[in-house]
């Protein structure tokens, strides 16, 4: 669980499969903020939408002073289903719902410094500053948090398929598509490896039973096997999956139920308190979640964030066999071993340097200040080799003296020229208590020519601003932002950041 919002909103997510928490966005706050007839809301006025989706409205967070709100907390995100689902609705010719920027910059991977072999943290922090491209006179400070790659655990994978097999996933981008994608994470299994399968529909049904990892035939079988039919009663289906993980739990292994869903399904005769209970107390008992998104027309996108969330786990969307690729082949390791839980962000804004700021995305990671030190405070979980990437538009102190029109609270802001102090909290996995890391982002972050990375994952957040109708988007230009991440691919392997100019420039011909 993160931030009050967050548990409210999977109450009603998981109870009737509605939206996340109602609330009104908050009111823009100066004139960068004020941009309601901007790009994204003017341009795609009559693009249609798919109806029957449903996501989190959680609203964003507006711009903060500094002189009374100094510090920011927020819970780490590594989800990446934002981006592979707007990746999927522009494709379709739809306009983009459920925008998170904090997913789309997370999709991609980044040149951070990764920690030493035997290192005390296994993260490092890394800072940089620079002008904000959508705002001429403010700054934007980038953070960048690197997790190992050594793998924590000492044994194999307990792994549990929990799979949807109801009415709604009999399209072909959902349930073959499912058999396809986990038949790839069948083939890197090996004999110190098991695996069960549970499918549900109007009933559970337990197809495997711990079955080694190396016997992928009669694994691959069993997912070729399946047929979608039925009504959908999930949380039978969570129940058992997680009485599996638990029987068949391995000490210092990998225990997870892998959820495969479009997220329409009905709780059954439990209660949603009584099914968010269920999902957080095999969280503490060390069984996690990961929960992979199928299908388009009546996805539940903030159902699986929601069972993800109060899970430790991830999520993921999948809208090809690549990306099923890229999510459990790839990044299996970062996806599946955790290497630093509760992994908590708290950035302290200097007034000498700093007037206002906003982070950006995030908005149901949010998290209240206290909380920061609240060890029983369930946050995000970072996997091996991940990277946490978040942006702060920082809005520069004027010249002289604050004049606040107090008499008796004024408060020297001091001489210190760091711009911020990032505060990391994280806990060893299976650990209680938390550990703190330290990191100051001092004059020297700033730069006139900031690296290819910040530039590239700026015009990501730059682009998200816009296709999420961000009232704080300022002058956000999509076509700025496909210029600068052009010009900043770097090596790209994969092609995932030439991707990414495509994409805009779908939006750019959907917006009109």
């Amino acid at each position: 669980m993160t931030a009050a919002l967050a548990a409210v909103g999977v109450l009603g997510a998981l109870g009737a499969c509605s939206a996340g928490a109602d609330g009104a966005s908050d009111v823009a706050l100066g004139q960068e903020q004020a941009s309601s007839d901007s790009y994204a809301s003017e341009g795609r006025r009559d693009v249609p939408t798919n109806r029957n989706e449903e996501y989190d409205d959680s609203p964003e967070q507006p711009f903060q002073d500094v002189a009374t709100s100094p510090l920011s907390t927020f819970a780490s995100d590594v989800d990446t289903a934002s981006y592979s689902n707007l990746r999927r609705q522009l494709r379709q010719g739809v306009a983009p719902e459920g925008v998170r920027i904090e997913e789309l910059v997370n999709y991609f991977d980044y040149d951070y410094p990764a920690p030493e072999p035997g290192a005390e943290d296994p993260f490092t922090v890394t800072t940089q500053v620079a002008d904000a491209p959508w705002a001429p006179g403010h700054q934007l400070a980038m953070i960048g948090v690197q997790a190992t790659a050594e793998k924590p655990a000492s044994r194999g994978n307990n792994i549990v398929f929990l799979l949807d097999v109801s009415g709604s996933m009999g399209e072909e981008n959902k349930l073959p598509l499912l058999a396809d994608s986990f038949a790839l994470l069948v083939d890197r299994l090996d004999e110190g490896d098991t695996v069960s399968i549970v499918t549900y529909a109007g009933s559970d049904q337990v197809l495997a039973d711990s079955v080694p990892g190396d016997r992928h035939r009669e694994l691959e079988r069993l997912l070729r096997e399946l047929r979608a039919g039925g009504s959908t009663g999930g949380a039978a289906g969570l129940q058992t999956a997680y009485e599996l993980a638990s029987k068949n739990f391995v000490e210092g292994g990998n225990n997870r139920v892998i959820l495969a869903t479009d997220g329409d399904f009905n709780v059954g005769p439990s209660t949603p308190e009584q099914l968010t209970d269920l999902i957080e107390d095999h969280a503490r008992s060390g069984v996690y979640i990961s929960v992979l998104g199928f299908g388009m027309g009546n996805l539940k996108d903030s159902t699986m964030e929601a069972i993800a969330d109060h899970g430790n786990g991830n999520y993921a969307y999948i809208d090809t066999l690549d990306e099923a690729r890229k999510v459990l082949v790839d990044e299996f390791d970062s996806t599946m071993f955790v290497v630093a839980q509760d992994l908590k962000l708290q950035v302290e804004l200097n007034p000498a340097t700093v007037s206002r700021y906003r982070l950006l995305g995030y908005d149901n990671r949010r998290l209240e200040d206290e909380e920061f030190d609240d060890d029983t405070k369930d946050a995000g979980d970072v996997g091996a080799g991940h990277a946490v990437t978040a942006f702060y538009e920082l809005v520069p102190a004027g010249d002289g003296a604050r004049d606040d029109g107090l008499d008796y609270q004024d408060v020297d802001a001091g001489h210190s020229t760091d711009f911020l102090t990032v505060h990391v909290r994280y806990k060893r996995p299976g650990g209680g208590t938390s550990t703190e890391v330290v990191l100051p982002a001092g004059a020297d972050t700033y730069t006139t020519h900031p690296s290819a990375d910040f530039r590239f994952a700026s015009a990501v957040a730059e682009f998200g601003l816009v296709a999420s109708g961000s009232r704080n988007a300022a002058d956000a230009s999509p076509a700025r932002a496909r210029e600068r991440a052009e010009a900043a691919l770097g090596e790209d392997p994969y092609g995932l950041r030439s991707e990414f100019v495509s994409l805009v420039d779908a939006y750019e011909e959907i917006a009109g």
